[in-house]
């Protein structure tokens, strides 16, 4: 993309009604527009990254054989009374309407009763499982406190995976399986190293204990305990003597950090196919209740917590796994060069946007750390002189002049 052609621009100054850093910067960077305490648009730049990480999990889920679809957001009330969840006092972050028709309608928070149900139709037999189906869908919750940018909002994206199983083995097989997968998300998204498996309560979800992925981030909610050694992290809610024994640890040997949630996995066994009336027939001919485990990733709460940890004061530092651009290119009166470079880098695969914009020098390369494209690329008389162009990766200080050939070979 040519940067005169991308219609968001740049803000040099930081929005007065935003404290969140990384809803700071993804405003001014032209990632995001604020509706609303809790709401954003993703505009062009933020829409492509919030893909890309779409892409990695979608590309893991597919590994463990779940298979996408999408699911309505508008919400029965008789399904979930089913379960007792539709209750305020049960779950306190719904949205509600009233039909016009007569009745009511939410506005999915959550989807584990609503795909439970659809299920209904499809498993008669243990021949039918096990069935692992996911998502990414936008969520509505109607969070009291809506300050944290995109790590707590209104309406955001999220990706819910769920997992029918014939017996507790092999659901807890499953569970193992998706653990993995979702290092491995958190890995490729550059995060691996400051992100924990965490024990924690089910909340809203199961009375039973869940699993959570937290990373350490200074604008998180969360406080985890953590045991680097033993690869330990428990959630502050459940740390007492009990757990500390069932670990085998102190609390000499945890660390305290403040974490924010980026994914979580529950458990439910047959408690919510037993209360919905989701069976199958077993080898025996036997009516036999199946097994159910939910497992979700905030997939533009990732977005926020990179923007969080991987920026510094001049804006923001994508790893290149997600980054919108591979390569931002900037002409310094050598347009025709530049636009040469650009088909050239274009036609070798390589996403980049060039900025063209007839701007000062200044001007362009503030935008290019602020915006945080992996690699800058400066095409000048100076440097043309000098053999070639000016390279500089975003996470660094240092530059060199190498050839536009060495430039391709490095690149590809």
């Amino acid at each position: 993309m040519k940067q005169s052609h991308l219609f968001t621009k740049t803000r040099k100054e930081t929005p007065a009604d935003e404290q969140a850093k990384n809803a700071q910067l993804l405003i001014r960077a032209g990632f995001i527009h604020k509706e609303m305490a809790g709401a954003y648009d993703l505009l062009p730049l933020g829409l492509q990254v919030v893909e890309k990480i779409k892409g990695i999990v979608r590309e893991e889920m597919n590994k463990l054989g779940a298979q996408e679809m999408i699911m309505t957001s508008l919400q029965r009330k008789e399904t979930w009374m089913e379960t007792d969840r539709w209750d305020d006092e049960k779950v306190d972050v719904w949205f509600k309407s009233q039909l016009h028709a007569g009745g009511e309608v939410g506005f999915g928070w959550s989807h584990e009763e609503p795909i439970t149900n659809m299920m209904k139709n499809h498993l008669a037999s243990f021949r039918d499982l096990p069935v692992y189906t996911y998502q990414f869908q936008v969520k509505m919750r109607n969070e009291l406190r809506a300050k944290s940018g995109l790590l707590r909002g209104r309406e955001f994206i999220m990706k819910d995976m769920y997992s029918y199983t014939m017996s507790a083995e092999a659901h807890d097989a499953f569970y193992k399986s998706t653990m993995d997968a979702y290092t491995r998300v958190y890995n490729r998204l550059g995060l691996g190293e400051d992100t924990f498996i965490t024990y924690a309560e089910g909340g809203a979800f199961t009375d039973n204990y869940s699993h959570e992925f937290q990373t350490i981030c200074e604008a998180g909610e969360d406080v985890v305990y953590i045991n680097r050694e033993k690869g330990i992290a428990l959630n502050e809610e459940v740390v007492n003597d009990e757990m500390l024994e069932k670990m085998n640890v102190t609390m000499d040997e945890l660390e305290k950090h403040t974490t924010a949630e980026v994914g979580n996995i529950f458990s439910f066994g047959t408690e919510k196919t037993e209360k919905m009336g989701l069976s199958v027939a077993n080898e025996a001919g036997e009516e036999t209740y199946v097994h159910l485990g939910s497992y979700g990733i905030g997939i533009t709460r990732v977005m926020a917590v990179i923007a969080e940890n991987m920026s510094d004061d001049n804006g923001l530092i994508w790893p290149e796994s997600i980054a919108p651009f591979r390569v931002h290119l900037i002409s310094m009166s050598s347009d025709d060069e530049a636009q040469e470079l650009y088909e050239q880098l274009q036609s070798s695969g390589i996403e980049v946007l060039y900025d063209d914009r007839d701007a000062r020098a200044g001007e362009k390369f503030n935008d290019a750390d602020l915006i945080g494209i992996p690699w800058r690329v400066v095409i000048s008389s100076r440097s043309l002189e000098n053999g070639g162009v000016e390279v500089k990766r975003r996470d660094s200080q240092e530059s060199e002049v190498i050839s536009i050939e060495e430039l391709l070979n490095k690149l590809s």
